[in-house]
């Protein structure tokens, strides 16, 4: 992801989860996701967490707190996210080795990137590919 100033991404993805708590865990276990913050209500829900992949970032939290975005977020459906890694074949094996559904296996594609899909545990599809777009400030 792009980023504007001292390399902060400009966008970040934001999901809720039913178990957030687990989605962190294979985030950063089968996908090499890097825990940035978590903040925990009392209850022991996510209130918000960051998760770090390269120059971006990721937002999420638990499903079923309350408040403006969980409400606008209530029966949304899954999301996609793609994210740039260097070596996709080692960073596929990682996945496989921890368990992710792969949707598909590394695939060179015709526009110059290679790329796999991966389902999270609620259902939402991670594109983990080599291509990179270069956007101007």
């Amino acid at each position: 992801m792009a980023g504007t100033g001292g390399g902060r991404p400009s966008i970040f993805p934001a999901l809720l989860y039913t178990d957030a708590k687990a989605a962190i865990r294979q985030l950063t276990e089968a996908f090499g996701f890097t825990e940035l913050s978590v903040y925990e209500g009392e209850d022991g829900s996510v209130l918000h967490a960051e998760l770090t992949q390269g120059n971006g970032a990721v937002m999420l939290g638990s499903k079923g707190r309350g408040g403006r975005f969980d409400e606008a977020m209530k029966g949304a459906g899954p999301t996609g996210v793609y994210v740039v890694v260097d070596d996709i074949d080692a960073h596929h094996q990682r996945a496989v080795d921890h368990g992710a559904e792969i949707l598909m296996p590394p695939t060179d594609q015709d526009y110059g990137s290679r790329d796999y899909m991966a389902l999270d545990l609620e259902g939402n599809i991670w594109t983990f590919g080599t291509y990179g777009p270069q956007i101007e400030a």
